[in-house]
């Protein structure tokens, strides 16, 4: 599950990515918009800004403001940023590889096999979707049927 942290990460982004055309925005303009803490919101924009995802301009004409195109901005990178592995084990992480204590052999454990393949599947989606894709109008996407 993703925390409310990349939750509401992924809430400041979009507004910022909206309102691109304003320059800097205040903390407290997203935060009242979104519904969420100033202090907390405050927290997550520093993480973002520390990890080249925004910048921030103090003073006059001041507040946070995307560096990167809403287009560059991979899912994936925010999920992992804010919320950790994106994978449901740590013996099929990529980046946080850990081994399972209650595991034998990973390569014959039916678990971890399936589990490579949620990863993968996740993967597939949520390194090739964007910023830019959650600001699209939902009228505008295409509606996955299982």
């Amino acid at each position: 599950m993703l925390s409310k942290k990349t939750k509401y990460a992924f809430h400041a982004l979009t507004y910022l990515a909206e309102s691109q055309d304003k320059g800097a925005v205040l903390i407290q303009e997203i935060a009242s918009s979104k519904n969420i803490s100033h202090k907390f919101l405050e927290n997550i924009l520093l993480e973002l800004k520390k990890a080249g995802i925004l910048g921030s301009k103090k003073g006059k004409g001041g507040g946070y403001y995307l560096i990167k195109k809403p287009e560059e901005i991979t899912l994936a990178k925010v999920i992992r940023l804010l919320n950790g592995p994106i994978a449901w084990l740590p013996c099929v992480s990529l980046n946080y590889y850990e081994k399972c204590a209650d595991c034998a052999d990973e390569a014959t454990c039916n678990m971890h096999l399936i589990m490579c393949q949620v990863r993968d599947q996740t993967l597939a989606v949520v390194e090739n979707k964007t910023l830019s894709d959650l600001i699209t109008k939902a009228t505008d996407k295409q509606v996955l049927k299982y």
